[in-house]
């Protein structure tokens, strides 16, 4: 007699054998109902996730606003300030864009600072001859100092090594006078600073038992660099200088004498303009991207939907207040400038912002201090960058601005939604156990009810 047994197994096992008649995938098909409200929770999240995403987008383009002007200008005007010289070769210069202030000045360069030094006779080579044993003596502003030479250790080249390592303020080298056919080579040495404060005597040169004489032959004192500022004559220690011109590191290099040299400091109208329009192109990144979202565009089904944020009443309260900053005046600031579109800044029909550099430039030439008022205000609550600044700060403060409360309300659905699949998931697991075990224990019992009607129906014979 065949019994029709069912194996059973709770979890992670199908149900086989089924005496009940049931689809042996039960189980699965309630499970895939009771899932629906999941999937729904997940689609939930995707959408949440995908306006997180968004507003992340809107808040990293309205915060480079501000960026490309947030520097251009300081205390005292433009940072962006250009050095020009007439004559490059003779005096050049670098700008600090915090210290300098714009001018002309005329400078003639009367001499050249110099370094003191010596040259030796000649000898005939810089690696054979020995100069002998004894010292070199020098009066450096830090004392007498002397440098001991060894017999052994003694020609141009050994003796310049000494000098070299022993750290006393000076610097040897061998030199070749070419025009000196029989002994071109000589010991040079220098100090290391020019300038009169910065002179070293030579005085003194002890060697005994060389093969040559050695003794001095020149002989150049240290000298201050000597220039005329705007006709008044000064001296330099170096031939460089911080001070004369505020704001200017100046870099002198040649005699100009009876030829006086214009150097001026004024702005950079390239660089100044580059800003202003690296600051229009990012405004316009920001308002091109709130009119994306209010584009209608085909879905999969083929059906005009606006973007995930279109019609968003935060997108329009970013978008009025970006365009209040551009059309308002600047409250506060003094001056005959007021509004951006007087620095060549206006909308355009489309919504986005156009910049005319030209006109830009026309009014930065004729008035670069109005400009620089016109930007910078008091650098705190007038002034135009100011304003850009306050504005971009309050539309992403964390706590208190409209894109940082979104993106807080956003996470914390986010988080919710995350809490209740989990405990969903958790009620399924449970319930998908219990239907195991309640379909297991049906299976059982039919498949003992049947075993028991077939074992009666053999038992009774049929009639003869």
């Amino acid at each position: 007699m065949a019994h029709n047994f069912c194996h059973t197994s709770y979890m992670g096992m199908r149900i086989t054998g089924m005496a009940s008649g049931l689809p042996p995938n039960i189980v699965e098909q309630i499970m895939e109902a009771e899932r629906i409200p999941v999937r729904q929770m997940n689609d939930k999240k995707l959408q949440d996730e995908e306006k997180l995403k968004l507003v992340g987008e809107i808040s990293e383009k309205i915060s480079s606003i501000p960026k490309a002007v947030e520097e251009l200008v300081g205390i005292k005007g433009f940072k962006n300030n250009i050095f020009n010289s007439g004559d490059a070769n003779v005096i050049n210069g670098v700008v600090d864009p915090d210290k300098a202030i714009n001018g002309q000045w005329q400078v003639e360069v009367l001499q050249l600072a110099q370094k003191p030094g010596v040259v030796s006779n000649g000898f005939p080579d810089k690696n054979e001859t020995l100069l002998g044993a004894g010292y070199f003596k020098f009066n450096t502003k830090n004392g007498e100092k002397e440098v001991y030479i060894k017999r052994e250790n003694s020609t141009l080249e050994q003796v310049a090594q000494a000098i070299n390592k022993s750290g006393h303020g000076v610097t040897a080298q061998v030199v070749e006078n070419s025009s000196d056919n029989e002994a071109p080579y000589r010991l040079m040495i220098t100090g290391i600073d020019t300038g009169n404060k910065k002179d070293i005597e030579f005085p003194y040169v002890y060697l005994l038992d060389g093969e040559e004489d050695f003794e001095f032959d020149q002989k150049i004192s240290a000298k201050n660099a000597k220039i005329k500022l705007d006709g008044f004559e000064m001296e330099l220690a170096e031939n460089s200088a911080k001070d004369i011109i505020p704001g200017v590191n100046l870099e002198i290099k040649q005699l100009s004498q009876g030829r006086p040299i214009l150097i001026s400091v004024k702005e950079d109208f390239q660089v100044i303009g580059g800003k202003i329009k690296e600051f229009v192109d990012a405004y316009n990144g920001a308002l091109s991207w709130i009119q994306n979202q209010a584009k209608l565009s085909k879905d999969k089904g083929g059906r005009q939907r606006l973007g995930p944020m279109g019609g968003d009443s935060l997108l329009r309260s970013i978008e009025s207040k970006l365009r209040q900053v551009i059309q308002n005046s600047s409250v506060g600031t003094a001056g005959s400038i007021q509004r951006a579109s007087q620095l060549g800044i206006e909308f355009t029909r489309n919504g986005t912002l156009n910049f005319n550099q030209e006109k830009f430039n026309k009014v930065l030439t004729s008035q670069p201090q109005e400009v620089v008022q016109f930007l910078r205000g008091n650098s705190f609550t007038s002034g135009f960058i100011p304003m850009v600044k306050n504005v971009v700060g309050s539309l992403n403060n964390s706590t208190s601005g409209p894109l940082g409360t979104r993106r807080k309300g956003i996470q914390d659905r986010i988080k919710q939604i995350d809490e209740r699949i989990e405990r969903k998931e958790n009620q399924l697991v449970k319930k998908e156990e219990s239907l195991r075990r309640k379909f297991a224990d049906l299976e059982t019992k039919m498949s003992k009810l049947q075993s028991q009607g077939a074992s009666l129906a053999g038992m009774v014979k049929p009639a003869g």
